[in-house]
């Protein structure tokens, strides 16, 4: 199986490549446009209010990554729904949540539609 890590922006799978092989350490964003758009106050601020979010709510509780947009951005929460879900993807790959859908655990790379963000148990 090849190497693989998290992209620092959005949080999807990098997985190696052979035109990496002298600078897979130094590899971080899995595009041009992660490069450009690396994560600033307001995508800590949805990391930490995504954790707020599930800390005040039963240990195996869920929330929508909408919730946390609405706090950070009480005006304009749906033009930062996928800087909501870029931050679940980042907090899935430190190992602090999961991504749910109809329950189940799943990938938060290849996930498509509505998700749930639950703490690690």
């Amino acid at each position: 199986m090849l190497p693989e890590k998290p992209c620092q922006t959005c949080g999807r799978r990098i997985v190696w490549r052979k035109a990496w092989e002298r600078s897979w350490d130094e590899v971080k964003y899995c595009s041009d446009a992660c490069r450009k758009r690396k994560p600033g106050k307001q995508d800590r601020a949805l990391e930490d209010c995504i954790l707020d979010l599930l800390r005040q709510r039963a240990r195996d509780a869920t929330i929508c990554p909408s919730e946390a947009a609405r706090r950070v951005f009480p005006e304009t929460w749906q033009d930062h729904m996928e800087a909501a879900r870029q931050a679940a993807r980042r907090l899935v790959a430190s190992g602090k949540i999961v991504i749910t859908q109809r329950g189940q655990v799943v990938d938060p790379s290849t996930a498509k539609g509505p998700i749930r963000l639950r703490l690690i148990p």
